[in-house]
């Protein structure tokens, strides 16, 4: 219980009645655009002018047929994006975690290239998968609808702790894989620096079809200026004899619309043919026309993209730089808490003191704030230390998230004082 000066938590406490008579009802759970930033999108809505208008290489997006991997006009922006050649390129859906729950189950059924299936009734120990925590938990959601058993990798600075991915994947054959948001981690905002990219892919594995499932969900994501820059993992992987080691996957779902835009994975040629042997027995062949739509309204450039982004930016930056200072001014100074401070993506990550997050989450959910659950950023949604908050300021307005943020703060100092 931290010792915080009486008069703090008074006029937290006047706040925090003042809230819960407010009637609240504010939404801070996910990562989602606003509507201000969907409707930048709306133009993908008559980027089709003709019924009958064809692809760059004369396909019919109408009908069946063309190539699997999608069109070639969207599958050079994805390549250009992830850093990698197109032909190594599939553009799918509008989900990047489709992608990944895919990858992951036809792991287990069928096995990858160099390896068995991952489950069925000849395996007598669990897979396991190496995850950075905190983390995304719908990476979490998948490994465990599977039964893949996780093992938590502290976060740093500057990524994981590679040298603990060094040891238990070169220890333990049935750690068959990792998931990774390298750049604006989910929610920590970490982008991995190069040593660590060239860890993970140099590491030696004890199971020869290890894969890391390379989530590079923000890579456009930046507040303002370029984006981060990341180490190519392909390019490190294939440098040290694990070309098939990388999977890489993107997506425009926070580009243009959360619930219609286009993912891509990339991947090595033999994963590249594992990868078409299953898409071509699940679907025909993906949206060609909204990938047609995509292609005419960015142009066909990734630059068109980037300057579309910087118009997200100006959108979103103002609701992060509303949570930073209300944190600052409410909390700073108080060592109860801390935050971090990213410079892209979509959340905010914060620390409590150990044993409080639950209790925090329950008491702003109380006052009319909803919040990701406590645990949320943990594999099983337990946090060990009950300590990490995430924050998603993107789709309220700026009024409710200085509300929003304000009411946080409150409770994070009464929750500390045991008030």
């Amino acid at each position: 219980m931290a010792t915080i000066d009486p008069a703090v938590v008074d006029g937290a406490r006047v706040r925090y009645e003042a809230a819960c008579a407010a009637g609240l009802n504010l939404d801070m759970t996910r990562g989602k655009p606003s509507p201000e930033q969907l409707a930048r999108s709306h133009g993908l809505l008559r980027a089709v002018d003709r019924e009958d208008d064809p692809a760059a290489d004369g396909t019919d997006c109408r009908n069946y047929g063309g190539d699997p991997r999608g069109l070639p006009e969207m599958r050079a922006i994805f390549a250009e994006i992830l850093e990698v050649d197109p032909e190594l390129v599939f553009v799918g859906g509008n989900a990047s975690l489709q992608w990944m729950h895919d990858l992951v189950v036809q792991a287990m059924l069928v096995g990858v290239p160099g390896g068995d299936p991952w489950g069925g009734p000849r395996r007598s120990t669990p897979v396991k998968f190496l995850c950075p925590c905190p983390g995304y938990d719908r990476h979490f959601s998948v490994l465990e609808r599977f039964g893949i058993e996780m093992l938590l990798i502290a976060m740093g600075d500057d990524g994981p702790d590679v040298e603990e991915v060094a040891r238990l994947a070169g220890e333990d054959p049935n750690v068959k894989g990792m998931f990774c948001v390298p750049r604006y981690s989910n929610p920590t905002g970490v982008t991995y620096s190069d040593d660590v990219v060239e860890a993970i892919a140099a590491m030696k594995t004890a199971a020869p079809d290890f894969r890391v499932i390379w989530d590079d969900a923000y890579a456009l994501h930046a507040f303002e200026g370029e984006p981060d820059p990341l180490a190519n993992l392909y390019d490190r992987c294939a440098a040290h004899g694990h070309e098939d080691r990388a999977l890489l996957v993107t997506s425009f779902s926070k580009v243009t619309f959360g619930g219609a835009g286009l993912a891509a994975v990339a991947a090595s040629p033999r994963n590249g043919d594992w990868i078409r042997s299953f898409r071509s027995i699940q679907t025909i062949g993906p949206n060609k026309l909204n990938q047609l739509a995509h292609a005419r309204f960015f142009d066909g450039s990734l630059s068109a993209v980037r300057d579309h982004m910087k118009g997200h930016a100006d959108l979103i930056r103002p609701k992060f730089e509303t949570v930073l200072r209300v944190l600052d001014d409410r909390l700073g100074g108080l060592d109860v808490a801390s935050w971090s401070r990213p410079r892209g993506g979509y959340f905010v990550s914060l620390d409590t003191e150990s044993g409080c997050a639950r209790a925090v989450v329950e008491m702003a959910g109380n006052a009319g704030v909803k919040l990701t659950p406590a645990g949320a950023t943990f594999p099983y949604g337990l946090d060990p230390q009950d300590r990490n908050i995430r924050i998603a300021p993107t789709l309220p307005a700026l009024a409710e998230i200085e509300t929003a943020t304000g009411l946080l703060a409150d409770c994070i100092v009464l929750v500390s004082a045991g008030a």
